[in-house]
């Protein structure tokens, strides 16, 4: 599957040309890659270019693929988790990206505690304040991360989000701009159990100038396993 190795090589060069351009190690920048709809050969061959961070948006769709894949990967969940799916998920994952309501946390926090574990998760925000989008509003980020980090079995490690679409991804400038500046924000208030590390926003098709407006973990599917069918 040669055309991996080169769309791979190829995302990789964008990440490090949109780091340059922000004055930033493209090396401290986290390629997912979203593995939705393909199969686990597929995934399997991306893995053997180097692919090493693994993004899922449904729980049973990735238990097969976990089971088949092999190497040195971690699965993100990125898709909306139901409650009823939270324990399997948190024996799945090594993060679950979209935390986006309390009743949510609530659930984790339960299984995390039956499993006695901590798990890893970032807060999804609703950035574009989208009907159709899950995730907090961006106004209510600070008070719903101090509610949920009284919960001992989770460890927020920073936000996610998924802008609205536009053709020209310079129109989506200005909300990757505005969760940058929450995160920043979030980052000074030392909140506990709180560690804002992650900011995964950007995906193939505005990956590059969510970069330039500070991600440090992108979500790329179609750039680079090719259009879904």
């Amino acid at each position: 599957m040669e055309y991996l190795k080169q769309n791979i090589q190829q995302i990789k060069s964008k990440i490090k040309a949109a780091a340059e351009r922000s004055g930033r190690n493209w090396e401290d920048i986290h390629l997912v890659a979203v593995t939705k709809n393909f199969s686990a050969e597929v995934v399997q061959a991306a893995v053997d270019c180097g692919i090493v961070l693994l993004g899922e948006n449904r729980v049973q769709e990735a238990k097969s693929k976990i089971e088949l894949v092999k190497g040195d990967v971690k699965w993100h969940l990125i898709g909306h988790l139901q409650r009823n799916k939270v324990k399997t998920a948190i024996g799945m994952f090594s993060m679950i990206q979209s935390l986006d309501s309390f009743r949510l946390a609530e659930e984790i926090q339960k299984r995390a505690e039956q499993a006695e574990r901590v798990v890893d998760v970032l807060v999804q925000v609703n950035i574009g304040r989208e009907i159709t989008k899950y995730g907090i509003d961006p106004d209510n980020t600070e008070s719903f991360i101090e509610k949920v980090s009284s919960f001992p079995n989770i460890k927020i490690r920073g936000l996610m989000a998924i802008a609205p679409f536009k053709e020209n991804p310079e129109d989506v400038r200005s909300y990757f701009r505005h969760l940058y500046n929450i995160f920043e924000s979030l980052k000074q208030k030392s909140i506990r159990n709180v560690n804002m590390e992650y900011l995964s926003m950007g995906m193939s098709h505005d990956f590059e100038v969510a970069i330039e407006e500070g991600a440090n973990m992108v979500r790329i599917g179609t750039g680079i396993f090719g259009t879904r069918q």
